[in-house]
């Protein structure tokens, strides 16, 4: 049989060592050999000996913190020994490694998979207030191991070496010592009395020392308090190993 179909870019990749890694831009493979955590709902294919836990509430401080909040990842557990393949709706994939001191502060819609030796809480968003309607939580990961997270799209990653200001819609994580606030966008006028506007009311305002990583795409309203993503129809509870 011959096809493009079997070209060698489409071909299960194989490596030696455990872990996430990506198959292709759209695709993750956790080369599984002990436990990691990954969104409900997001396996398309596994081989092997491999078993799929859908975690409780954990602690009961980050189970009250998702009701309160809305904001969290929906977990299963999973562990045993094989090649476990995971995606959410075509969305672009990347990998981030945290070590020792590192914080990343996320949308949790955007979690897909992660080493389960990484630990996250939920945290307001410093300095956002009222004033926005994708949210004023995140999930903020530390510890030392690796992270898969999606983006709708290429990113840009923005060097926060000046004042920067995002969409908080299109924001989906930032280095956690950064500070965050909020910036008007729009100028108040006789054309915003009259119903015009640019359509964007605000910005998120960032400083200090870090990055920002923004998507091409906006996220409804609550995407950055949404915990479902892409698969929150799929059911699923905020769960975690570390309290």
């Amino acid at each position: 049989m011959r096809s493009e179909l079997f070209s060698a870019e489409n071909l299960e990749k194989e490596s030696q060592q455990p872990g996430l890694r990506l198959q292709n831009s759209k695709m993750l493979k956790i080369e599984l050999n002990g436990e990691c955590m990954a969104r409900t709902g997001s396996m398309v294919a596994y081989q092997g000996q491999v078993q799929f836990q859908a975690l409780g509430s954990g602690g009961i401080g980050k189970f009250l913190k998702q009701k309160l909040t809305g904001e969290g990842v929906p977990l299963m557990k999973v562990s045993g020994r094989g090649d476990v393949f995971l995606a959410d709706r075509a969305a672009d994939i990347h990998l981030v490694d945290l070590d020792h001191g590192d914080a990343l502060s996320i949308n949790g819609a955007n979690v897909l998979a992660f080493d389960a030796s990484l630990q996250y809480d939920i945290k307001m968003v410093q300095g956002m207030g009222m004033m926005s309607s994708a949210g004023l939580f995140n999930c903020v990961f530390t510890g030392q191991g690796r992270i898969a997270i999606t983006t709708k799209g290429t990113p840009v990653v923005l060097n926060v070496d000046q004042p920067t200001y995002v969409d908080p819609q299109a924001a989906i994580c930032w280095s956690a010592s950064l500070q965050t606030g909020y910036h008007r966008a729009d100028q108040l006028g006789i054309g915003t009395l009259l119903g015009r506007s640019t359509g964007e009311a605000f910005t998120m305002s960032f400083a200090g020392q870090g990055f920002v990583v923004v998507q091409p795409s906006e996220e409804p309203p609550a995407g950055i308090a949404g915990a479902g993503g892409g698969n929150q129809q799929q059911g699923g509870v905020l769960g975690g190993l570390f309290s």
